[in-house]
C-alpha cells in the first residue's frame, strides 16, 4: 500500500531534480530553437527533448538504482526536462496556423 506522506528527503530529490530537469530543458531550448527556426523547424527541440527524456526515464526505471536516485533523476529531472503540455500547445499552435501537416508530422514523432 503507498503511504500518502512524503518524506521531506524524497522531496529535496524530487526538488533538486526537477530544478535541474527544467533548467536543461529551457537551456536546450534557448540553444537549439534559433538554429532550428533559421532551418524552418520552430519548436521541434519540444519533441526532441521529450524523445531523449522518455529514453533516460526508461533507463532509469529499469535500473538498478536506489528509490532516491530514481525520485532524483526519474521523477525530478525527467519529469521536469519532458513536458506533454508543451507538446500539445505546439500542435495546437501549428493548426490554429494552418500548419495541419506540420501538427500531424509532430503528432507522428
Amino acid at each position: 500500500m503507498f503511504s500518502s506522506i512524503i518524506l521531506g528527503s524524497d522531496a529535496v530529490a524530487i526538488g533538486i531534480g526537477a530544478f535541474c530537469g527544467a533548467t536543461s530543458r529551457y537551456q536546450i531550448g534557448r540553444a537549439t530553437g534559433e538554429f532550428l527556426e533559421k532551418n524552418n523547424y520552430k519548436n521541434w527541440h519540444t519533441a526532441g527533448i521529450n524523445i531523449v527524456g522518455s529514453l533516460l526515464l526508461g533507463g532509469i526505471t529499469e535500473s538498478s538504482s536506489s528509490s532516491k536516485t530514481k525520485l532524483l533523476f526519474g521523477t525530478g529531472f525527467c519529469g521536469s526536462f519532458t513536458t506533454f503540455s508543451t507538446y500539445s500547445v505546439d500542435v495546437v499552435q501549428w493548426i490554429r496556423m494552418g500548419q495541419i501537416s506540420t501538427a500531424l508530422k509532430y503528432v507522428a514523432v
